[in-house]
């Protein structure tokens, strides 16, 4: 029994071994480069550079893993419960997404993100998945061929195009994108079921989309259940082989106070600065520890929400420069009505053989008042310097020095004036 258990278990790995060699593709259809050639892309090109014939199916995977030594520290007094954890030097739980892109069609592709490991979850669970069209002639030969040319609609339930941040930004084990280890502090993030138009033409773009508003998905009926609405214009013109320009603004609008919550809280994967703003507790005077799997990152949880972003982006032979000016604003009437401004910009140099190589530094800052009536602003800013090094195209390493500070006296808790300071190292896998 034994032995033929074995030799069934060998026939079907052998035959899913044949499958995947007859249907993978690199080539596929409208896609984004896996690896460094992915680098500054972000929506999918228009350019058909490959030829359809027949489902290809693409398995692929990410990895990362970092070695942290940060220290934290707090104006909280000794026993108050408020006092931050010690951090020392050792690794995290190292990450992995399973990833699946299946050319579906003739200009129709599947995309479905599974995370394995992350830091908030220990079990592997889906992130999303998303149906991209490009071409109708699933409905007759040349459908619309003209609009098609120029358009792509997406649905599904996944990220949704709104800013470029989050093209740039660690989705998991996802960080070969990244040059730097933590995302933006006002993480501009969600996973939610959509739908989007986008269309480009000579350098031009413009994207219209909706969302449900929900990051966990139910059925059940309420008055408070209303859809995002969000948009994106723009442009992207590589004007010479040593100069690309790229300017958008996008904005994003929810009414529902049962919805909409999640546009800067919906990265359930967790942030990358493990441990950080972890309070001790104090039992006997009621304050419980308290670890955010999202901290430092920052979400004003807005219940009703307006917001919009402008990004820059400009590459200039080795040069690389990327910036955010956001502000997110509560829709309510009265003291929720507040608003938050987020600043970035991000300079790097890319250089060496291929420009494997790059240093850099970014700088990143949120400020303002949760609630109209608050007497002072919020105030936090982060600053990044470090490089990075692709050993291959999909394999690189990366180091930072981080250090961000919570500035002023409206941060309570474990956060008056807390900050955390030091060197991040991560490697990054991406196939």
């Amino acid at each position: 029994m034994k032995t033929f258990f074995r030799f069934t278990m060998i026939a079907l790995l052998m035959g899913f071994a044949q499958v995947l060699f007859a249907q993978d593709s690199r080539n596929l259809q409208f896609f984004r480069p896996v690896g460094q050639e992915g680098l500054n892309v972000f929506e999918t090109s228009k350019a058909d550079t490959a030829e359809y014939d027949g489902v290809k199916v693409r398995v692929g995977g990410d990895f990362a893993l970092q070695f942290q030594g940060l220290s934290q520290s707090n104006n909280a007094e000794v026993g108050s419960g408020y006092e931050l954890v010690e951090l020392g030097n050792n690794f995290n739980l190292p990450t992995a997404n399973l990833n699946l892109d299946v050319q579906m069609y003739d200009g129709v592709r599947l995309h479905l993100r599974t995370y394995l490991s992350s830091r908030h979850h220990a079990e592997a669970w889906v992130k999303g998945g998303h149906l991209q069209i490009d071409k109708l002639d699933f409905i007759s030969e040349g459908f619309m061929e003209g609009l098609m040319e120029y358009t792509t609609i997406t649905v599904g339930l996944d990220e949704f195009n709104y800013g470029d941040a989050h093209f740039r930004r660690s989705d998991n084990a996802r960080a070969i994108y990244n040059p730097f280890v933590g995302n933006y502090i006002m993480d501009a993030f969600s996973t939610e079921a959509f739908g989007e138009v986008t269309v480009q033409n000579n350098g031009l773009l413009a994207v219209i989309g909706v969302t449900n508003g929900k990051l966990n998905q139910s059925a059940t009926a309420g008055p408070n259940n209303k859809p995002s609405f969000y948009g994106k214009l723009g442009f992207d013109k590589q004007f010479s082989d040593d100069f690309r320009a790229r300017l958008t603004g996008s904005w994003y609008i929810n009414t529902g106070t049962g919805t909409g919550g999640y546009l800067y809280g919906g990265d359930r994967a967790g942030a990358r600065y493990y441990n950080v703003m972890h309070s001790v507790g104090n039992d006997d005077l009621g304050v419980g520890a308290k670890e955010g799997f999202a901290d430092p990152q920052y979400n004003p949880r807005f219940s009703k929400i307006g917001a919009f972003q402008i990004n820059p982006f400009i590459k200039a032979g080795g040069f690389e420069f990327f910036g955010i000016y956001e502000v997110a604003n509560g829709l309510n009437e009265g003291a929720d009505d507040g608003s938050l401004t987020q600043i970035a910009a991000e300079a790097l140099y890319r250089f060496g053989a291929n420009e494997r190589y790059y240093i850099g530094g970014r700088f990143n800052s949120v400020k303002g008042a949760k609630t109209a009536d608050a007497t002072e602003d919020l105030d936090t800013n982060r600053i990044n310097f470090g490089g990075g090094w692709f050993l291959t195209d999909n394999i690189m390493t990366k180091v930072e020095y981080v250090n961000q500070q919570y500035n002023g006296d409206a941060w309570g808790g474990q956060y008056a004036g807390a900050g955390f300071k030091g060197l991040m190292l991560e490697a990054a896998i991406s196939f």
